[in-house]
């Protein structure tokens, strides 16, 4: 992750050294090196992800002074990448917001284990059926990721998570796929970390963004420092409403998107909502070259 940015472009190495000294260890050498383990955890996965994603939109600043986009948006802990873009928080005070984000998670995800589980196939009004038949008072699962029209990921306590796939399989998804983690992400499980997450944001020196960013809960614009807050601190508990966010962009008038970082995944759900859209990937050197 960045390695090869990060050893074409100054401003990419000079982004990971930054970020090296703000954490006090070597996440350049994790990002680029792993091993896989330890990259993948959490507490390492979202500082990881925050600081490629900041090298290449600092890599493309340069090549291209005075863009502005019309809006900014990320999906789950992208939304706290989003408010550097936005210049509603620095990088130093975002990493540190980032790595609590991946601490509290963790330390949730221990003592409310759960799980996650992609379903394929199934509207949202059937999963939210599904997900209210197969939960119970103590054990809840809900829509954690509203990704793009058939493709939807679900949260939560591990029964009810089971009673969902099968519910899921026998109304017609077309596949279930559990994924590889412990955590709930999205979910009442990370409640237990809510009090401690509300106090890191509110003491983190947030601005109001230059542009609007889409907020993950409310799939609506944030203009102001407040409704920033307001939309990090419920999304640890609440639906990433990708599919709105993306539909409001469209519907605005929105034809071109660049999406930060490794991989091609938003733009891969992209092109599954409007195959028109211009989508541009910039993570490695050949995005820039």
């Amino acid at each position: 992750m960045g390695k090869g940015l990060a050893g074409t472009f100054q401003i990419a190495k000079q982004t990971y050294s930054h970020a090296d000294k703000i954490l006090g260890f070597r996440l350049s050498q994790l990002s680029w090196d792993g091993p896989e383990e330890l990259l993948n955890d959490t507490v390492n996965t979202q500082p990881a992800l925050l600081v490629h994603s900041v090298a290449a939109l600092r890599v493309f600043s340069e090549q291209h002074r005075g863009f502005r986009p019309a809006y900014v948006a990320g999906h789950s802990m992208g939304e706290l990448s989003a408010l550097v873009a936005a210049e509603a928080l620095s990088f130093e005070e975002t990493l540190h917001l980032v790595r609590r984000r991946g601490e509290l998670m963790k330390s949730a995800g221990y003592t409310n284990p759960g799980g996650m589980t992609a379903i394929l196939g199934l509207d949202i009004p059937t999963l939210e059926l599904i997900c209210k038949e197969a939960s119970s008072e103590t054990e809840i699962v809900q829509i954690a990721n509203d990704n793009c029209p058939g493709q939807v990921v679900i949260s939560g306590a591990r029964p009810a998570l089971e009673k969902a796939q099968a519910q899921a399989i026998a109304r017609g998804a077309q596949r279930v796929v559990p994924l590889a983690v412990s955590i709930g992400a999205h979910s009442p499980l990370m409640a237990i970390t809510q009090a401690d997450f509300n106090q890191t944001v509110t003491m983190a020196p947030i601005l109001d963004p230059t542009v609007p960013i889409l907020g993950n809960v409310s799939a609506q614009p944030l203009n102001t420092a407040d409704a920033i807050r307001s939309d990090i601190q419920a999304q640890l508990t609440s639906r990433v409403r990708w599919t709105e966010t993306i539909q409001y962009l469209l519907d605005q008038g929105v034809n071109t998107f660049i999406e930060f970082g490794p991989g091609k995944v938003l733009t891969g759900l992209l092109k599954r909502m409007d195959r028109q859209a211009t989508r541009i990937n910039l993570g490695i050197p050949e995005d820039f070259l």
